[in-house]
């Protein structure tokens, strides 16, 4: 304790003689000329380099950017390595086999099998999660082998880049007719891919279209001056028509989400439309029911099914989805056959619009029934049909009870 009191006594000493020495010190004022107030040296100190240029600048300046560079490089590299080191995410089931929950390309993946993990050859891979594979932009087919028995409907939802599904002719749940995916009975459509019309170009002869000056075209949307009429009209028969086959039941959710199809025939034994069924086929613009014979080998010949369709909904029908047609503008003519008993949300919705002044795409709906049958046999949701802005409130289009269907 004394040890501590004398070393406080001999600080506090200190601390009061150097506060008394500066008390008592001159004061000193640096006497600089006016004229070299920024160039002065003080003796000791480097000369001021004020209005001097520095050594070697260019050649800093260029070491930082240089740096710099790396540095962003470096960080971008690492951040998307992080992101994909792991492209495959996986659950176990109760079972003990596995479900893909998510796909992450590392960018350059274009063509994958889901069979077994990645990480385990014995595990089989049995389901594909919601959104497996969500807004990919690389892949173009998509192979499922024999174990994958389950998959959710929005397992390939807005795969831009996807042409086709592949399906192992021993798989007992699925299979595909030329790469668009189907219950294994034929029954049920499950996924039309996104780009699955340039599979078509390409397997059809469309895969080396040019324009007026002789460069590459990807894809016609009209007669050109190299390609007439009659020329644009095979090419989207070839290209952006599809027939279902007469054994489909229900178009499943999502299934067409924004397929780039100008003319979809439909057998007259389909009884659902799901939620989202074809939903943002901006380019459909006719919608046939045909009445062809049972058997795959009638899809084969698009004139024989022609003359035996008619531009409707299938007689029928029974349930239309929620947005199941939502955002076709390019739909002129829609007709509801009595069959129907149900009607979801937004079912029509933004199928038409405004321009100068009119009303294009569907401008009214057709419907068999009388109003009063109709609205007591079918359930209605919420702005099932489409609205047009008229101002300060938009308006119901127009509806036609008991219309007759054309064709």
């Amino acid at each position: 304790m004394k040890k501590e009191k004398a070393k406080k006594n001999s600080e506090d000493f200190l601390a009061k003689e150097a506060k008394e020495e500066a008390a008592q010190a001159p004061a000193y004022t640096l006497d600089i000329p006016e004229d070299e107030i920024w160039t002065y040296q003080i003796e000791g100190l480097h000369a001021p380099r004020i209005g001097k240029p520095i050594k070697n600048m260019r050649q800093k300046k260029i070491l930082v950017v240089v740096i710099l560079l790396i540095a962003i490089g470096l960080a971008i590299f690492f951040s998307i390595r992080a992101v994909h080191t792991v492209p495959f995410k996986y659950a176990v089931l109760e079972d003990g086999s596995s479900e893909l929950v998510r796909f992450s390309n590392p960018g350059d993946v274009t063509t994958l099998t889901i069979d077994r993990t990645e990480d385990d050859a014995k595990t089989p891979v049995t389901a594909l999660h919601e959104f497996a594979f969500n807004c990919d932009e690389k892949l173009t087919e998509i192979r499922l082998g024999k174990n994958v028995v389950s998959v959710e409907p929005t397992s390939f939802y807005s795969c831009w880049a996807l042409q086709t599904i592949r399906v192992d002719p021993d798989n007992p749940a699925y299979c595909d007719l030329d790469g668009v995916l189907y219950t294994k009975d034929l029954t049920r459509v499950v996924c039309y891919p996104i780009d699955h019309d340039k599979y078509l170009r390409n397997s059809r002869g469309y895969g080396d279209l040019k324009d007026a000056a002789g460069k590459p075209v990807e894809e016609l949307w009209g007669p050109t001056e190299v390609y007439d009429e009659a020329f644009y009209e095979k090419y989207n028969a070839d290209t952006r028509t599809y027939v279902l086959p007469p054994s489909v039941t229900v178009i499943g959710e999502m299934a067409f989400n924004y397929a780039n199809l100008t003319d979809l025939y439909l057998p007259e034994g389909l009884r659902e439309i799901e939620t989202l069924g074809l939903f943002k086929c901006t380019s459909l613009e006719h919608i046939f029911t045909c009445t062809h014979p049972a058997g795959l080998e009638a899809l084969a010949d698009l004139s024989v099914i022609q003359k035996d369709a008619y531009p409707s909904l299938p007689e029928g029908l029974e349930i239309i989805g929620s947005d199941a047609l939502t955002g076709n503008q390019a739909l002129t003519y829609l007709f509801v056959p009595a069959s129907v008993t149900k009607i979801g949300h937004h079912a029509f919705w933004d199928t038409c619009y405004k321009e100068d002044g009119e009303i294009k795409g569907v401008s009214e709906i057709c419907i068999a029934l009388e109003e009063e049958a109709f609205r007591a046999q079918t359930t209605l949701g919420d702005h099932w049909r489409p609205q047009i802005s008229t101002g300060l409130f938009p308006k119901n289009i127009a509806v036609r009870y008991g219309a007759e269907r054309e064709g």
